[in-house]
Formats: structure tokens, sequence, C-alpha cells
């Protein structure tokens, strides 16, 4: 099983990875921000440090799930990550234009091919406000320039690219505007019976004490 976490920004995508690990007892993959240098200069100016940006993600993120999801799936280890390799494209077509929108396509085409699609695709949904109310509460540095047109765009993208366009794999769509899986324990466990019902899965089972 290789289950991947969508959504935008800010909606939870990591904070619930990690509490769905020991349910499956999986082996985890979160994306890394801290390592791009572009990132705090592409929140204060975007068209400058869009491009590299991007591609810094790109190659980052292909490195990561390359190392590891084929292996994963091929030693029979399951495997939750915090984000799909699909939705690096997003970001690409709301910050570049023209000649480098059209080398980036050609990069992500070559390298999209080498990375598995994933079992079951969650999607968390969210509204931008809650979502800017997320961001601000974690008060990561290279975010709090972030503009709220901004995240309501990528709010909009990601809605009809998980609703519309996606189909890889199956998508489970959760509203974490009403679920709040880390700090109320039954929201957790009906996420996780939602996820093992998509699944075709068994309800989980604590282990018991020897």
């Amino acid at each position: 099983m290789y289950l991947a976490i969508e959504g935008v920004i800010g909606v939870g995508k990591t904070s619930l990875a990690r509490l769905l690990q020991p349910y499956y007892r999986a082996n985890i993959l979160l994306e890394v921000f801290e390592e791009n240098p572009f990132l705090s200069d592409f929140y204060a100016d975007r068209a400058r440090y869009a491009f590299q940006t991007q591609i810094f993600f790109l190659l980052s993120r292909y490195r990561q799930q390359r190392a590891t999801i084929p292996q994963s799936i091929q030693d029979g280890i399951d495997l939750i990550s915090d984000y799909t390799f699909d939705k690096d494209s997003l970001f690409a077509r709301i910050n570049l234009r023209g000649d480098e929108l059209e080398m980036y396509y050609r990069v992500h085409e070559a390298l999209a091919e080498k990375i598995p699609p994933p079992t079951l695709v969650i999607y968390l949904r969210a509204s931008t406000d809650m979502l800017m109310k997320r961001i601000s509460m974690r008060d990561r540095p290279y975010e709090r320039q972030m503009e709220r047109a901004y995240i309501h765009e990528l709010n909009e993208a990601y809605e009809d690219f998980f609703t519309r366009q996606y189909h890889a794999s199956p998508v489970l769509i959760l509203d974490s505007n009403v679920i709040d899986f880390v700090n109320n324990p039954e929201d957790l466990k009906s996420v996780d019976l939602r996820v093992r019902q998509a699944l075709e899965m068994a309800p989980f089972q604590p282990e018991l004490p020897l």
C-alpha cells in the first residue's frame, strides 16, 4: 500500500501522515521544504524567483520519491507520504509562463513516468480562511509573507485538479473544515475507517500487550 495525502499549504497533510503511520505500521515519506534556498525569496517576489523555486522543488521531489517509492512497493512495505509527485505541476501552472512553463513541462514529463502512482490519494479540502488561519498559527518564517490571494488561487487549483483532472489513483476527499483529526481522537478514527473502506482493508486492531 502506498498512501499519499494531498491538499493546499497548511491543510494538515504532514500531521495526518504522522497520525496515520502507527495505524498502518507504515514507513513515512515527508516532503522537505526548508532545503529550498529560493523559497523565502519566492514568497517575497514570486515573478522573479518562480522558475528557480519550481525547478528546485521538482528535482527535490523526484529524488525523494524515486529513492523511496519503487523500492517500498517492490519490498511490499507500506508507505504513507504527505505529497504526490503530480501536484508539483499545479504550482508550475500558477507561477510560470511562456518558455519557462514549457521547459518545466518537458522535465516533469520525463521524470513523472518513473514515479509509481499511489494506491490511494487522500485530498484534504479546506476553505481559504481556514488555510490562512493554520498558516498563521504554525508561523514558519518563510511563510510569513504569503499572500491570501496566492493561497486562494492554489486552493482553487487543487480543488479542480483532485476533483476533476486527476485519474492516476482513487481519491478520497475529506473536509478538514469540520474534521479535527489532530485534536479529536474520534475524528482520527473516522478518517482511518474511511481510508480502510476505500482500500477495502479490515478495521484497525491495536496490538495487545504480551
